[in-house]
């Protein structure tokens, strides 16, 4: 077990020195080629004279093979890679971990990902904004200003439209961003690795990664996504819950500029502002401890979509807020990192 420990502490240490550098093959990508070629093979209607009814029955069926397909070969890859490593000697084996729980953590990653936006709003030079969204960004950003350099920035990590965001709402857009993802990226991969290893650390990934890329309500996957969405709706719930009340504690000793009884105070009123039950526990926190509004209506892929706010707007948003944010994200994710070592060290001196 305090093999397992030291694993856990030295992963998390290489994702906060590391990150997720875009030369090093992810395993994540892995998973979600493995989606993309089954979505493709299984959210069709070829073949099928059914009825509306039926034929969306049939396609929450596939998304269900789809997502059994997936955990499954998540589970035992990482299986096999655990138990080949460890087969070799036991240092192999505490390496391939703590590799593995490098790779399941985002906690840099996020944070270098919403930096970006931070620095194409304060610099004054477009060419530099622009070497660096194209590291981030697929599209030709040669002919892009200051301002689409930004938004283009915020668009790659935020999922939505952002051609009519205007500064403040490129700003909030990436405060959001970290304060979800604070759960999503960094402390509900970080608990179920603690519980079960890299093992169910990969197989929480899968079901987030799924989720991302087939939980629409649109034509394509309303019904094909909406198992995989579900899924992670329940996968999410404990621990949004857990990343609220740490990321409370966070605003509390995180310094003046936090306010850690507004953020309990937003947190208790605003944690149901959203459609998804998990979304808004850690952006309502968010928003109480640094004072400002958050969410709001919001045009994703061409729509507008109503949005209930979230925080009172006791001062502007402004884009130093975005390094706040991060700030706020790495105190909660130390808070939990030290919470799954001390339970993980009082397991292993009861047994």
């Amino acid at each position: 077990m305090c093999y397992h420990i030291f694993a856990f502490i030295a992963g998390f240490v290489l994702d906060l020195l590391i990150g997720d550098p875009h030369f090093i093959p992810h395993p994540v990508r892995l998973i979600g080629s493995l989606i993309s070629s089954l979505d493709k093979r299984l959210n069709c209607d070829a073949g099928y004279n059914s009825s509306e009814k039926k034929l969306n029955l049939i396609k929450y069926k596939r998304g269900m093979l789809l997502a059994f397909t997936v955990i499954f070969a998540t589970f035992a890859m990482s299986v096999i890679i655990i138990v080949a490593a460890y087969s070799i000697n036991l240092y192999a084996g505490v390496i391939a971990e703590a590799v593995m729980t490098w790779q399941i953590l985002a906690t840099k990653c996020l944070r270098v990902e919403s930096m970006r936006v931070y620095d194409a709003l304060k610099t004054d030079g477009v060419d530099a904004g622009r070497r660096a969204v194209s590291m981030i960004v697929g599209r030709d950003t040669s002919v892009l200003d200051a301002a689409g350099v930004t938004r283009a920035a915020v668009e790659t990590i935020v999922g939505r439209d952002t051609e009519n965001l205007t500064e403040e709402g490129v700003t909030k857009a990436a405060v959001e961003t970290v304060a979800e993802n604070t759960s999503d990226g960094v402390i509900a991969p970080m608990l179920y690795t603690a519980i079960g290893g890299p093992v169910l650390g990969f197989v929480y990934k899968a079901v987030n990664t799924m989720d991302s890329m087939l939980g629409y309500k649109n034509d394509k996957y309303m019904y094909f996504g909406r198992f995989a969405a579900r899924l992670d709706d329940v996968v999410n719930f404990i621990p949004a819950r857990i990343s609220a009340y740490l990321m409370i504690a966070a605003a509390f000793i995180g310094g003046r500029q936090f306010d850690g009884k507004n953020a309990y105070r937003i947190f208790k009123r605003d944690r149901f502002n959203h459609a998804s039950p998990n979304s808004a526990q850690t952006e309502s926190v968010c928003a109480g401890a640094l004072r400002v509004q958050l969410a709001g209506d919001a045009v994703y892929f061409g729509k507008l979509v109503k949005k209930k706010y979230i925080g009172d707007g006791l001062r502007e948003i402004e884009y130093e807020d975005i390094k706040r944010a991060n700030r706020l994200m790495y105190i909660t994710a130390f808070l939990c990192e030290l919470l799954s070592v001390a339970v993980m060290s009082l397991v292993l001196i009861l047994l």
